[in-house]
């Protein structure tokens, strides 16, 4: 006798129980609106006719039979191209509170099953993690008592700016100003700056979003903040715009977008904050970008200079430069005389064990402007997994041995250490961004953060949404789809960046009123750290406190 197998079974074939969310339907509270259907980025749940049958026995007769009906219920895809991201869209929208994904607890088999069709799985980069990070785990313990009284912080003024661009000794200085030289140029700004996010990687909502929020806190609420483009430039009008002062232009290793750049120079009205040469990124050290096709829409297109629908990847270093040396003679000068050496230049780098090498090129030329260090823990939009977690440096112990190669040079806060990398993970964003500042950091970069803070972004750690990087994201907030980014209100995102800054000013004051500071930020001051991690106490050269 021969077996037939059934044709919709194959090696590949999943259940519901092996795949990561699945979708819980109380088939008496529905009322098959469609709601949740209509909205579910990946197809998930679908509405389907059901057959079900109903026994039917007469006990008085001793007759047996069965009755059918049939129905309208909703039903949920097992492929993995249409697999339950666990968003969470369908339960929003749904009058009656009638579905909503639940994580599967069982160890689901689609982790095998990510690797298809030869291209190993990407996801998007939000590295949530469930217990404090070692920046979580550093305490500010020098408390000002008796002879350095601690401050008020709700009423003593604080000086949280920091400095963006070379900074001379006053030596140095005062020779240059003595004999009419030329003096580089500075910018005071937040220390807490909006990482580098693509206008293309981000919707435009979003992004005009982020762009409200900045300029409201500098013109309204006067905080200094300033954001970063990423590749892919800014839109047109922006450029030609008084809120080009709060933008630092990224010149990445595709040069999208430096087109319309160049064309709107005779045009500003004013000058950038700052211009950032991005070499690598720490989510995906020594990796390209890639903006695939179902981002790369008509304005986007035409933005970039490209035809529409095409994959945009990014070359992983400058294709036109050979060493860190050559840039500086390259590109930063370049740079610095397209805007009339009134502009700070500096390169954004991957955190590694070549960082220290890059910075004493750095300190060597009068044109840098400063570096950004980005650290194996900075988010990205898609990146393959081993990227992600096998491959670059954590942040904090390489700022701080950049910081000690300059204090032994006695060159310390002349070439302005950004930070960038997990600031922010577990939300305690201003406690990660101090710590970092104390062990030598001028500032960091963070970017995760605000886009859940303003955003409301979804993605974790348990494999939920995380789809940035293929245009379906339920917010509207990485999708160049009309229908999907219209659901992003950019005034409300403006909103949330603004009471964002606040609550990081307020708390900056707390951290830096009990140390007795309040005229500058304590960059360097590492004899207010302790940590109870012995290990990690001595590769930071802090106090082991327990």
């Amino acid at each position: 006798m021969v077996s037939v197998r059934p044709v919709s079974v194959t090696p590949g074939s999943l259940t519901y129980s092996d795949i990561p969310w699945i979708v819980e339907h109380r088939e008496d509270r529905c009322t098959l609106c469609g709601h949740c259907t209509s909205v579910c980025p990946k197809s998930a749940i679908y509405l389907a006719h059901r057959r079900q049958r109903m026994p039917k026995l007469d006990i008085a007769n001793k007759n047996r039979g069965n009755d059918y009906r049939t129905f309208v219920g909703i039903r949920q895809k097992t492929t993995m191209a249409n697999a339950c991201i666990g968003c969470g869209m369908c339960a929003m929208v749904c009058p009656n509170e009638a579905i909503t994904p639940a994580p599967n607890t069982n160890e689901h088999r689609s982790l095998f099953f990510h690797n298809q069709k030869g291209e190993p799985r990407k996801r998007g980069g939000r590295r949530n993690v469930s217990g404090p990070t070692l920046l979580d785990r550093i305490l500010f313990d020098r408390i000002s008592m008796l002879t350095d009284p601690a401050l008020d912080a709700g009423r003593h003024e604080f000086n949280v700016t920091t400095t963006l661009g070379r900074v001379l000794s006053p030596e140095d200085f005062l020779k240059r100003t003595i004999s009419g030289g030329w003096i580089p140029p500075t910018r005071e700004i937040f220390p807490f700056v909006i990482g580098s996010m693509s206008f293309g990687a981000l919707s435009p909502n979003m992004w005009l979003g982020l762009l409200q929020g900045v300029a409201y806190c500098n013109d309204v609420l006067g905080i200094p903040v300033v954001m970063c483009t990423g590749e892919g430039g800014c839109p047109p009008w922006v450029l030609r715009s008084k809120y080009l002062k709060y933008l630092i232009l990224q010149i990445a290793s595709g040069y999208f977008g430096w087109d319309e750049i160049i064309r709107a120079i005779p045009e500003m009205q004013c000058y950038p904050a700052a211009i950032e040469i991005k070499y690598g990124q720490g989510a995906k050290p020594g990796d390209g970008g890639l903006l695939m096709w179902f981002k790369v829409s008509k304005m986007i297109a035409r933005l970039r200079g490209v035809p529409e629908g095409v994959d945009l990847p990014s070359p992983p270093v400058h294709q036109t430069l050979y060493s860190i040396e050559e840039s500086v003679m390259k590109m930063i000068q370049t740079m610095s005389m397209a805007f009339d050496h009134k502009v700070p230049v500096y390169p954004k780098i991957s955190a590694s064990t070549s960082s220290k090498s890059v910075l004493n090129n750095l300190v060597r030329n009068p044109y840098a402007g400063g570096l950004v260090i980005d650290g194996i823990d900075g988010g990205t939009g898609a990146a393959y997994n081993v990227s992600m977690d096998a491959t670059g440096h954590p942040i904090a112990s390489n700022v701080r041995e950049c910081y000690l190669d300059l204090v032994t040079q006695g060159r310390q806060n002349e070439i302005p250490i950004f930070a960038a990398g997990g600031i922010g993970k577990n939300g305690n964003v201003a406690q990660n961004g101090m710590a970092l500042i104390m062990l030598g950091a001028s500032g960091v970069h963070i970017g995760k953060y605000v886009m859940q803070a303003a955003a409301g972004c979804l993605g974790n750690e348990k494999n939920r949404c995380n789809v940035c990087n293929v245009g379906i994201c339920p917010k509207g907030i990485t999708s160049q789809n009309p229908k999907l980014y219209r659901r992003l209100d950019p005034d409300l995102v403006a909103e949330r960046v603004s009471e964002i800054f606040m609550s990081i000013r307020t708390e900056m004051k707390k951290i830096m009123a009990p140390l007795g500071r309040s005229q500058s930020l304590p960059i360097g001051m590492s004899d207010a750290l302790g940590i109870n991690d012995k290990d990690a106490a001595d590769r930071l050269q802090i106090k082991y406190v327990c």
